[in-house]
């Protein structure tokens, strides 16, 4: 008995084992038929991807998947949520008077005029090149030219003593004044019709060229900026080109001031109608041309001949103050030859100088501006005044 109850109980325990053993195997390997028995091997179709749902993702449902987009959303929109349509008060405003700024004016450009600038003086070179303190100081006064730089030169006659020779223009006044002969308008002096032959003033024509003007007249006009500018020929006291009333070069004078009614109009020539200077005194046989500059409303005339620098308020052509339609003189002689003494002022004159130097001048629209400057760059008088 003892064998066999031996025998069935190491069934037992091998039965027991068994079980224990397919308790604790994973729930997926456990198939029906095969309890106490070795478990076969798996099949090859069944992995454990398949059969091992907790490791897999659930599958997507309808609910789980975002919904596509329907009318849905579009349909539920509200005025809230929609943004509102541009009105009245979200419009920025259109630009007013108040808040656009000004258009441009004509107020700029009439405060910044900044002019054309002229360089004048007459009685300017001498037939040598060795200067003192009281004469011969052409080339200081061609070097104040270089520092203010202007648009152009009026030379007031006189220009090359003694007599005007071409020589002595080359020589002299040539490396001096003549380094500026492109942008020099110049007028004659008595001392120019010394020279004769082979014609009147032969050598300033000849070195001056068409700039000159018509050498059988010496007179022409032309125009800086805004001004008007006319050049005068008083030659040898107006006796080899006459200037009385009537003459052609009045009556030139008067067709081309009818021709060109500007605002501002300057005339030079050498001999100056009003003086207070010694040496020579004001002369009444350019009084015509006084005339006629006064009748169209001149505003400025520039002379030579006398040495020195002098200032007149403006006046009429008989000397009587006329600060409303008179003509400003300004005695520029003081280019370098040498220098008079000034006299005892006459009526309207306002300054006299007798020291070397060039007068500045600043031609604008409607006004103008001068200054006299010395050789050693001092402005000594200065000041400004209104076209008529």
């Amino acid at each position: 008995m003892r064998p066999l109850l031996a025998g069935l109980l190491g069934i037992l325990l091998l039965a027991t084992a068994a079980l224990v053993a397919l308790s604790e195997a994973p729930t997926e390997a456990r198939e029906p038929g095969f309890v106490g028995q070795a478990k076969p091997p798996p099949k090859p179709t069944r992995t454990p991807t398949v059969t091992r749902t907790p490791t897999v993702p659930p599958p997507a449902t309808a609910t789980a998947t975002p919904a596509p987009p329907t009318a849905t959303p579009t349909q539920t929109s509200t005025a809230i949520n929609t943004p509102l349509p541009p009105t009245a008060t979200h419009t920025p405003l259109a630009p007013t008077a108040t808040n656009t700024p000004p258009p441009p004016t004509a107020t700029p450009t009439t405060t910044h005029d900044l002019g054309v600038v002229v360089v004048a003086a007459g009685d300017i070179a001498c037939p040598n090149n060795s200067p003192t303190a009281t004469t011969c100081r052409h080339l200081a006064t061609s070097n104040l030219i270089a520092g203010i730089n202007p648009a152009g030169i009026l030379t007031l006659g006189d220009n090359q003593y003694d007599n005007g020779e071409l020589t002595n223009f080359n020589n002299y006044y040539g490396p001096s004044w003549g380094r500026y002969k492109s942008i020099t308008y110049p007028a004659p002096g008595n001392h120019e019709y010394n020279t004769t032959s082979p014609s009147p003033a032969a050598g300033y024509y000849g070195y001056f060229g068409a700039a000159a003007g018509d050498p059988a007249k010496g007179y022409y006009s032309f125009n800086l900026g805004s001004w008007h500018v006319i050049a005068l020929n008083t030659n040898s006291n107006c006796v080899a080109i006459p200037c009385a009333a009537g003459s052609a070069q009045e009556q030139w004078l008067r067709a081309d001031l009818a021709a060109n009614p500007a605002q501002c109009t300057l005339a030079y020539w050498h001999h100056p109608r009003f003086t207070s200077g010694s040496g020579h005194s004001s002369n009444t046989n350019v009084r015509p041309f006084w005339d006629a500059l006064y009748q169209y409303g001149a505003d400025l005339v520039l002379g030579g001949h006398v040495h020195n620098y002098e200032r007149f308020a403006p006046q009429t052509p008989g000397g009587v103050a006329d600060a409303a339609n008179g003509i400003r003189q300004i005695v520029v002689g003081t280019g370098g030859k040498s220098l008079y003494a000034s006299g005892a002022p006459i009526a309207n004159s306002e300054r006299q100088l007798a020291t070397f130097g060039v007068l500045k001048l600043t031609l604008k629209s409607g006004s103008y501006g001068w200054a006299f400057v010395d050789e050693n760059g001092s402005v000594l008088d200065s000041g400004s005044g209104s076209c008529h």
